[in-house]
Parts: structure tokens; C-alpha cells; sequence
């Protein structure tokens, strides 16, 4: 018998103008996990996608506790014992949480013609129980936070009772606590004698948990490590095949006259952002700091027209504006880049170039009736050019890029309308470290070019290698204001637990 549960050897995989797998190998031992790790692009989520049958290899085969084995669907990955956690979740949220872990093998009552839903719910709540989940199997699946669907979703693998489970970036939307359940569960599971195949692009995580490492490059296999061996530094090297030595690019902006201020800004709803006071300056990088439930998106969303406000006013450029919607702070000048990509950023069946184009088509009408299509695609190259975006053509699909160049699609959306103030959400979440190099270089140039810009982020390092200043929030107030040699990481944290009595 194989000492190792799963070898997959010799996979490629191509699509339209992208060899997204070349040769990749493989090997998989039961009661370990296995950590694999690129750059955004080099060919993880499409190796596994592979082994789950979302994608039919083009050459290569699959052995399973050394015999070939052939996966056509996601359905015979399940039943041969594989479950995977996507990293992009497809949640049902109108049904309950047991409809949405059972989904496709309810179990049934009468010979199989009616739904057993007391068992289905009996089941999920020991399910959940097990799994140290404090939630109501009856619950609509909406209900809950983008973090607490991923652990459903996680939830959902671990109850296919797989000997194999692959996790995708499981832990892009998760808490700190959150993760250290995940990792209970993780170690639950390998004590079990099931293997775990770990997508992450956070290292501290991968050396944290992980037994064995493969790294990945260009849609390669670049090599396999015991995780004792490698560093952080070894593993960037590795990934992006060339040593960074500068994790954030040098400031060269000068922050200028006061651009935006917002006094007293007050959400409608009691227990979010309430009396925010701060001013964003010209050619200023305001970094957003705090932990999750501070209420930071919800503000920025109520700046940007997204949700009500009861009380509060915002100046641009010295003068009193109002805004009610969307339209109105784009008609001002103001973008934002939301949080989660995938849900509110991109759409994901049109093309590159209709992504790029769709927020400033008022600006490329021919006889004022018609688009001008030369204009938009000469936009739409430029942008490609400009922020260097990997894609075969304009009219690719921006579901099948890279999270990385998803992104800057994204923000060339919002350049192509000149802004002045550009509001970024958690602007490299699900990014490896070479694109985030590139999403901060594009940011620090639009800083330098006088673009005021807004950055919230989770992670702390970025924060303090890229802003000018920080606001940090606690509890939907803004509780105090870092730059200079303050800004570290122990007087961030102590403003942001700074809650009220």
C-alpha cells in the first residue's frame, strides 16, 4: 500500500490563452496538513478544483490510496471521500443552515421520496455542537456574517465525514477567535487520520499549522518542504521567485490642504457609527484601523450614500455637500473600493473591459446616443497597461483572473472617473504578497499624484507601512488618531479596545 492517501501526478490545465497548470505534482499523507502556497494566479484553487472535478485535467491522473482514480463532478469527489471549502462561498441565504449543509444529500424518510427534516436538524445540531458552533440549525443562512458562513461552509466538509479536505483560503473573512476554532477543528481532524490541503496566502498561518509545505509558481510545481524548515522570508522567495526586500513601497507624498471633513456622522441605526469626527487631507493616506464590529465599512458606506445617516455633515473642499446616494459622492468626486470583491465589487459573467468601463460610460457616448466603442477600448488598454493586469484579452471574463488582478481592475474602474477621494476597503484581502506589493505601489503613486486616499484594513503592518495617519474605532466611534512614532501596534490596539463603560 502507498504511503501517501492522494498523489496527483503530471496535472495540466489550460484555458483560453492561459496554461494555468503545467506538469504539477502532488503528494498527500493521511493525518497532516499539507499547506500550498503562490502567488495569486499560480495555479492552486485550479489544481484543486481539478481534484474536486470542478475542471477536467487535460494530462495527468489521480491515485487514491494507490489506485487511479477518475473524478467527473464535485458529487463523486464527495462520495470517494474529498470535500472541499471554496474560497469564494455560494451560500443559499434563504434557506436554514441544515438546508444549506445537507444540500444535494438530504437525508430521507418513506424509501427516499420525502426530505427527513427532524433528522436533518437533529443531525446539524450535533454537527455544530461537535464542532464547538453556537448556532441554530433552523437560522436562515443570511442571517449570519460573511465569517460565519465561511465556518458553515467549513462546517459543511467536516460533516461529508471526507478523509480528504481542502481548504481555500478558509480563513480570508474570519476573527482571530474564529480562527483558533478553525484551527481546533483543523487539529480535530488530523488526529482522526484525515489530511488537509491548506490554501493560504498568510504565512503565519501555514507555519502555525501546516506539517508540509508546496509552493507553486507560473502554474508550476516548484517544491515541497517540511514546514520546520521554512521561514517567511524563504517562502516569498520561493513564491515569487525573486527576493523582496521592501514590503512597502517608500512614501513620496506630501499631504496638503484639507480635501474631505466630516463632523458628527451618525448612522440611523443605534448600534453603529455614531458622532465620527475626522478631515482627510490632499494627497493623504488615512489608514482605518480596528477590530471587527468597530462599524469602519459602515461608515465609509454611509459617507459613500450606501446607508442613512440621522445626524452629521461632510465638507469637500470647503463647501457643504449631501450626499443621499451612491451617484451623489461619485458626482463629487468620492470612490469606493467595497470589501468583499467577489459580492459588490466586480461582475463576475461580464468582460475586463466592460468592468472597467461600466462606472464611466456617461463619458464615452458618441453623438451623445451611442458608445464610442474605440474610446472605451483604448480605456481599457490603457488601464491594462497602466496597472499592469494579467489577462489574456479586454474580453476575458474578470472571473477567471486572479484575485490580484480582479482587484486592480477594480480600481482602474474608479480611476477612469478621476477621483479625488478613493475609499479602499480592505484593498488587499485574499491577495498574495507580490500583488500586494503591486495594489501598494499603485496606491502610494496615487497619493504622490495628490489622490486623497482612505485605506481600511485588518492588518495592522499594512497600516503602519502605508498610511500617513490612523484612525482608529471602537464600538462605532473613532477613538483617537495615530502618526508619527505612535503609530505601533500596541497604541492601536489599546485605542481599539477603547470600549464604552
Amino acid at each position: 500500500m502507498s504511503e501517501y492517501l492522494l498523489e496527483m501526478k503530471g496535472i495540466s490545465k489550460s484555458f483560453p490563452g492561459v496554461q494555468a497548470l503545467d506538469d504539477v505534482s502532488l503528494k498527500l499523507r493521511a493525518g497532516t496538513v499539507h499547506a500550498l502556497m503562490g502567488e495569486n494566479g499560480a495555479g492552486k484553487s485550479t489544481l484543486m478544483k481539478c481534484l474536486f472535478g470542478v475542471y477536467k485535467m487535460d494530462a495527468g491522473e489521480v491515485l487514491y490510496e494507490g489506485q487511479p482514480i477518475h473524478i467527473a463532478n464535485p458529487f463523486e469527489a464527495l462520495q470517494k471521500g474529498i470535500a472541499m471549502v471554496h474560497q469564494e462561498l455560494q451560500p443559499i441565504p434563504e434557506r436554514s443552515i441544515a438546508e444549506n449543509i445537507y444540500c444535494g444529500r438530504y437525508p430521507t424518510k418513506l424509501g427516499g421520496i420525502i426530505v427527513d427534516h427532524a433528522r436533518m436538524y437533529q443531525d446539524t445540531e450535533a454537527l455544530l455542537r461537535g464542532l464547538g458552533l453556537d448556532f441554530d440549525p433552523r437560522a436562515k443562512l443570511g442571517a449570519l456574517s460573511v465569517s460565519q458562513m465561511q465556518l458553515v461552509e467549513i462546517a459543511k466538509a467536516v460533516s461529508a465525514n471526507a478523509k480528504i479536505v481542502i481548504m481555500d483560503e478558509p480563513t480570508s473573512s474570519l476573527t482571530q477567535n474564529e480562527v483558533d476554532v478553525l484551527f481546533r477543528i483543523i487539529n480535530n481532524l488530523r488526529n482522526q487520520g484525515c489530511a488537509i490541503i491548506y490554501i493560504s496566502h498568510k504565512m503565519d498561518e501555514i507555519l502555525r499549522i501546516s506539517n508540509e509545505v508546496t509552493i507553486m509558481r507560473d502554474g508550476k510545481y516548484i517544491g515541497t518542504w517540511p514546514a520546520g524548515e521554512l521561514t517567511n522570508d524563504l517562502i516569498i522567495t520561493r513564491m515569487v521567485g525573486r527576493e523582496i526586500t521592501n514590503l512597502y513601497p517608500k512614501k513620496e507624498n506630501v499631504p496638503g490642504e484639507v480635501v474631505l471633513r466630516v463632523e458628527h456622522y451618525t448612522s440611523i441605526h443605534s448600534k453603529s457609527f455614531r458622532d465620527v469626527n475626522f478631515e482627510l487631507r490632499k494627497g493623504e493616506i488615512l489608514g482605518v484601523s480596528g477590530l471587527v464590529g468597530a462599524q469602519r465599512t459602515e461608515l465609509m458606506e454611509g459617507i459613500f450614500g450606501l446607508r442613512a445617516i440621522t445626524a452629521g455633515s461632510v465638507e469637500y473642499l470647503g463647501r457643504p455637500i449631501r450626499i443621499i446616494r451612491p451617484k451623489d459622492a461619485i458626482n463629487q468626486g468620492i470612490a469606493l473600493l467595497t470589501e468583499d470583491r467577489r459580492a459588490t465589487g466586480i461582475f463576475g459573467v461580464l468582460s475586463v473591459s466592460d468592468n472597467v468601463s461600466v462606472a464611466s460610460l456617461s463619458q464615452y457616448l458618441k453623438y451623445h446616443i451611442m458608445l464610442d466603442d474605440k474610446r472605451i477600448s483604448k480605456l481599457v488598454r490603457d488601464n491594462i497597461d497602466k496597472l499592469s493586469i494579467k489577462t489574456p484579452s479586454e474580453k476575458t471574463p474578470i472571473k477567471s483572473l486572479s484575485g490580484g488582478n480582479q482587484q486592480k481592475v477594480i480600481i482602474s474602474r474608479w480611476l477612469a472617473n478621476d477621483p479625488d477621494v478613493l475609499i479602499m476597503d480592505e484593498p488587499t484581502r485574499g491577495i498574495d504578497v507580490g500583488a500586494k506589493y503591486e495594489i501598494y505601489c499603485i496606491i502610494a503613486d496615487l497619493a504622490k499624484q495628490g489622490k486623497s486616499i482612505i485605506m481600511i484594513s485588518s492588518e495592522m503592518p499594512e497600516l503602519i507601512g502605508m498610511a500617513d495617519r490612523i484612525m482608529v474605532m471602537c464600538d462605532g466611534r473613532a477613538t483617537g488618531f495615530v502618526e508619527g512614532e505612535d503609530m505601533n501596534q500596541e497604541k492601536i490596539m489599546e485605542l481599539a479596545t477603547r470600549f464604552e463603560s
